[in-house]
């Protein structure tokens, strides 16, 4: 049984532990208001900018361009978008076990598939398994901005002109709320047009100044940024509601903890005193 001092020395550890995790939550709090305003002002550009974009692929020859070039899938490149710092509940456990089971899925289509990897927490995973192929890595990216998706986003068109890949797809958590997170699978590369595209849309055509091949140079690469740009908010923002929930449900424990810690000092504390106050009276009794 432990002693009174041990209890009382790991109440006052759960104590500062409480702390910490109180203050985490505070923290992912007020990053969270930030990330989540951020991404619901990117969500209307980027949406719209699928569109158009989605419009212009049916309008022109996939010959026009090569991030609409369509080949044969035998190489797929996923980019996984996850944490780099933990404690934030299941946010990387989910990511990661959607990316091992898309992986078998591409390969069980004969395809061969490389990992790129957003965030500390993935690349730790996947470098130390050797049955994935890991590529490009980005880390420590703290608070997002457009120039650090424009980077990923850049080396991604390079990689998929350059005939390295086929296919280019984004696995990344979207934000829902506070306390939901989906993982999402999205194709980035080739674009395709819409599924289901209205026959009066496709059959009108734009008239193109300079050039549809000059606007298709400018507009595709742009576009590819802006989707990983909205990617990588929304990766953020569901971090920070992730470590949120995890760190208030690890300061609630932390309570129970120390009101289940405090009554057991009390109960011991009390049998100590009844034990001595019982044995100053056996010995008052053996004197008379």
């Amino acid at each position: 049984m432990p002693s009174l001092r041990d209890i009382k020395r790991k109440i006052t550890s759960v104590k500062k532990t409480q702390q910490i995790t109180k203050a985490m939550k505070m923290v992912a709090a007020a990053k969270l208001r930030r990330s989540q305003d951020r991404v619901i002002s990117a969500r209307p550009y980027a949406r719209k900018m699928i569109s158009v974009i989605a419009s212009l692929a049916a309008r022109v020859e996939r010959a026009q361009h090569p991030l609409l070039a369509k080949r044969e899938p035998k190489r797929v490149k996923l980019v996984i978008l996850s944490s780099d710092r933990g404690l934030c509940g299941a946010y990387n456990t989910n990511i990661i076990r959607k990316a091992i089971e898309a992986v078998r899925e591409f390969q069980a289509q004969g395809k061969e598939v490389k990992v790129n990897i957003v965030g500390r927490k993935g690349r730790d995973f996947f470098r130390k398994r050797a049955n994935y192929t890991l590529g490009q890595t980005w880390t420590d990216l703290g608070m997002i901005d457009y120039d650090k998706a424009a980077v990923i986003g850049k080396n991604i068109v390079e990689r998929f002109t350059a005939g390295e890949t086929d296919e280019v797809y984004l696995l990344y958590n979207e934000f829902k709320s506070v306390i939901q997170q989906k993982v999402t699978l999205e194709k980035l590369l080739p674009i395709e047009p819409p599924a289901e595209a209205d026959p009066f849309q496709t059959s009108v055509d734009y008239l193109y100044e300079p050039s549809a091949e000059a606007i298709l140079s400018s507009i595709l690469p742009k576009h590819v940024e802006v989707q990983v740009y909205r990617s990588l908010l929304e990766s953020q923002a569901s971090e920070m509601g992730a470590r949120m929930t995890a760190m208030d449900s690890a300061t609630r424990n932390a309570k129970d903890m120390i009101d289940r810690l405090t009554l057991k000092f009390n109960k011991q504390r009390q049998a100590a005193i009844t034990k001595e106050i019982s044995e100053i009276v056996g010995g008052a009794e053996a004197l008379k």
